[in-house]
C-alpha cells in the first residue's frame, strides 16, 4: 500500500486518521488487464446467451419506470426462486441474498462478528475471508490444511482440534475451496459445528455447480443445526459476475441477524430483477457447466506431461472450475512469461504454484501451448510480476 501520494494527487494516505489495524494492508486485487486470455479470476468464459440477455433486459425495462420508488427491501420473489433453485425443502425464510457473495459474508461477520470476536479460516483458502474479517473489526486466525502430495486435505479430527483450541465465534470453510479446488466431505462440517458451542459455521460454496457427481453439499447439514451457513453466488455458474449477486441459505434466525446489520435497500430493484431473469432461465445458464468441467479435467489430465527444471508439474484434482499446479521453480516469473504470451493466470502466494481458471476449450488449448512453451524455453525471461 502506498503511503505517499503523487504530487497534486491530494492528501496521502498515512496523514489521515485510518484506523490502526488498517494502516499497511494491501487491499484485495486481481489483475484485470486486456490480454487474449484471461484465465486468473474463475469468471465463466462464456458469454450469457442471447435469449437469456434478451430475457434480463426486459425484465430490467419492466422495472426502469418505477425506479422512483425504493425496491422491495425483502425482495420476497428473488428470495423464493433462489429457495426453489436450491432445493432441499428450503423456504424463502432460509434465504438471503446482497450484492455478490462479498456483501453476505460481511453482513455475517458484522453481525456475529466484529470487536472482540474471533474468525478462525484453514489457508490456503479465499483471500477475502480475512480481509473481511479485518474489515469488520474481526480478529482473524490463521488455520492451517495438511498437504499430502499437493492434495491440500482438510481433515475432521484436525479441524476439530484447531476449533477447540482457538475456540472462535465464526468458522469460515471453503467447499470446494480456492484457491485448490478440493472438496470437503461432510464429516468436517459436522466436526467444525460440533466442536464448538457457539461459533457460526461458514460453509463457502461458490463454485458448488463444478463438483464432480457424488460431492455432497453441506445443505444437506442444515436442518437441526441453527449455527451452519452455507454461502453460494451466480457470479461463477450462472455467469452472471457483473451483476453481484450472492446469496444464503441457513435457519430463518439468521436471516433475521442480518437484517440488523444491512443497508436499507441493499439490494436494487434492477439486480432483483436481472438475477430472477436468470434463475428464470438456469437451464440455459447452467448448459455451460459440463463443458467448464471436461477442460479442468483436461488441464488436471495434461498438465503432469509437462516439467518445469525437469520437476514434472503436478496438478490438483478439483471439483471447482480451476485448476492449482505446482511443480515450479518460480512461479511469479512463469506468471510473467505466460503474460507474455497473452496468457493471463493468478499467482496465488503458494510457492511453485499457480492457478488457472477453465475456460472454453481454446482456451485451454492456448494456456497449455503457451505454458509448454515457457518450461521449455529456457531463455524466457524470467521477471518478477508487478
Amino acid at each position: 500500500m502506498s503511503t505517499s501520494a503523487p504530487a497534486g494527487s491530494g492528501t496521502a494516505l498515512d496523514a489521515l486518521p485510518l484506523r490502526d489495524d488498517l494502516r499497511g494492508r494491501t487491499p484485495y486485487g486481481a489483475p484485470q488487464l486486456d490480454v487474449p486470455v484471461r484465465l486468473n479470476t474463475n469468471e465463466n468464459s462464456y458469454d450469457v446467451p442471447e435469449p437469456v440477455a434478451l430475457a434480463v433486459v426486459e425484465a430490467l425495462a419492466r422495472e426502469v419506470r418505477s425506479l422512483n420508488r425504493y425496491p422491495d427491501r425483502e425482495f420476497a420473489a428473488l428470495r423464493a426462486a433462489l429457495a426453489g433453485y436450491l432445493g432441499h425443502d428450503l423456504t424463502p425464510e432460509q434465504v438471503w441474498a446482497g450484492n455478490g457473495s462479498n456483501e453476505v459474508l460481511q453482513q455475517l461477520l458484522q453481525a456475529f462478528g466484529g470487536p472482540g470476536r474471533t474468525a478462525l479460516g484453514f489457508t490456503p483458502a479465499y483471500s477475502m475471508h480475512p480481509i473481511i474479517s479485518t474489515g469488520t473489526g474481526t480478529a482473524w486466525v490463521d488455520g492451517k490444511r495438511g498437504s499430502v502430495a499437493g492434495a491440500f486435505d482438510l481433515g475432521a479430527d484436525d479441524v476439530a482440534a484447531q476449533v477447540r483450541r482457538h475456540d472462535p465465534d465464526v468458522i469460515f470453510l471453503c467447499s470446494p475451496n480456492n484457491p485448490t479446488g478440493t472438496a470437503l466431505t461432510l464429516d468436517v462440517v459436522e466436526a467444525a459445528y460440533a466442536a464448538s458451542e457457539r461459533a457460526v459455521v461458514i460453509v463457502d460454496e461458490a463454485y458448488a455447480e463444478f463438483a464432480r457427481t457424488g460431492t455432497p453439499s453441506a445443505l444437506t447439514l442444515l436442518p437441526g443445526r441453527p449455527r451452519l451457513v452455507v454461502t453460494r453466488t451466480m457470479s461463477k455458474a450462472f455467469a452472471l459476475a457483473g451483476a453481484r449477486v450472492g446469496y444464503l441459505a441457513a435457519d430463518p434466525a439468521v436471516c433475521d441477524a442480518l437484517r440488523l446489520v444491512r443497508l436499507p435497500y441493499h439490494l436494487s430493484s434492477l439486480t432483483q430483477a436481472a438475477a430472477l431473469a436468470a434463475l428464470a432461465q438456469a437451464p440455459a445458464l447452467l448448459a455451460t457447466v459440463e463443458a467448464i468441467r471436461e477442460q479442468r479435467d483436461r488441464v488436471v489430465a495434461e498438465l503432469p506431461a509437462l516439467s518445469d527444471a525437469g520437476s514434472p508439474l503436478r496438478p490438483v484434482p478439483s471439483d471447482a472450475n480451476f485448476v492449482l499446479f505446482g511443480g515450479l521453480r518460480d512461479e511469479r516469473a512463469t506468471w510473467q512469461a505466460l503474460l507474455a504470451h497473452g496468457v493471463l493466470v493468478r499467482d496465488v502466494g503458494i510457492p511453485g504454484h499457480l492457478r488457472v481458471t477453465a475456460g472454453t476449450a481454446d482456451e485451454t488449448s492456448a494456456f497449455l501451448s503457451a505454458l509448454a512453451r515457457v518450461c521449455g524455453d529456457a531463455t524466457t525471461p524470467r521477471e518478477q510480476q508487478p
